[in-house]
């Protein structure tokens, strides 16, 4: 059974929420609350396998709530509901720890995967979407993307292959169509980025993303 905690400053949106939790047979609903500060203490006591995180609330917003539940070090994972084409705090929230970006007109089914997803440890952004979301804020992940790529000890880690899967990440790539691009089998894909993202200190595939342009492996389009 996967907990969630739902943080939403909107009563009618906590209310959806947990109507789909409560009727959905492999989740539970274990509180909701309407603003960052009291998030972060919930998920203190409760330990929920994921905090359903929005992003605009009074006093403490979801990214500082997102950052300081991170930080705390314990085993919940945010995912984080917004609107993609106005909320500047998209990206912020993702370099603050979250391990999703979703819409928050997102379809049900699409919501429930991507809960699954992130208590599965997997991140539930869609390639095309992280690819749009990165471009779109490119001029918040670097003083100057257009250097050459900055050296950092964790590219020294990655072996040949290795850091030819990270920038492929980077690109918003899945397994399969890294797999194609370098003629190996998904299997042996899914492990070189294990590696990866256990070399580079990265909780998932978003993280490795981040850093793949902070890098400037990546250049904007």
């Amino acid at each position: 059974m996967i907990s969630v905690l739902v943080v939403d400053a909107q009563p009618l949106r906590r209310f959806g929420f947990r109507m789909l939790l409560e009727r959905t047979s492999d989740t539970e609903i274990v509180g909701e609350v309407e603003d960052g500060a009291e998030a972060v203490r919930r998920t203190t006591e409760l330990h929920p396998d994921v905090v359903l995180m929005g992003t605009r609330m009074p006093g403490v917003d979801g990214i500082e709530a997102t950052r300081r539940i991170v930080a705390a070090g314990g085993r919940s994972r945010i995912l984080v509901l917004t609107k993609f084409d106005v909320d500047r705090y998209a990206l912020a929230a993702l370099r603050a720890g979250a391990s999703g970006f979703l819409l928050k007109d997102t379809r049900p089914e699409e919501l429930l995967a991507g809960i699954r997803a992130v208590a599965a440890g997997d991140a539930v952004i869609a390639p095309a979407l992280t690819r749009r979301l990165l471009d779109a804020f490119a001029d918040r992940l670097g003083d100057d993307l257009c250097g050459p790529v900055r050296e950092d000890p964790r590219l020294g880690s990655l072996t040949g292959r290795e850091r030819e899967v990270l920038v492929a990440i980077g690109r918003g790539l899945t397994n399969g169509e890294i797999a194609q691009r370098f003629t190996l089998s998904e299997s042996t894909v899914k492990t070189h980025v294990g590696r990866v993202l256990a070399k580079i200190g990265a909780r998932d595939r978003i993280q490795a993303v981040i850093l793949a342009y902070d890098l400037r492996l990546i250049r904007p389009v």
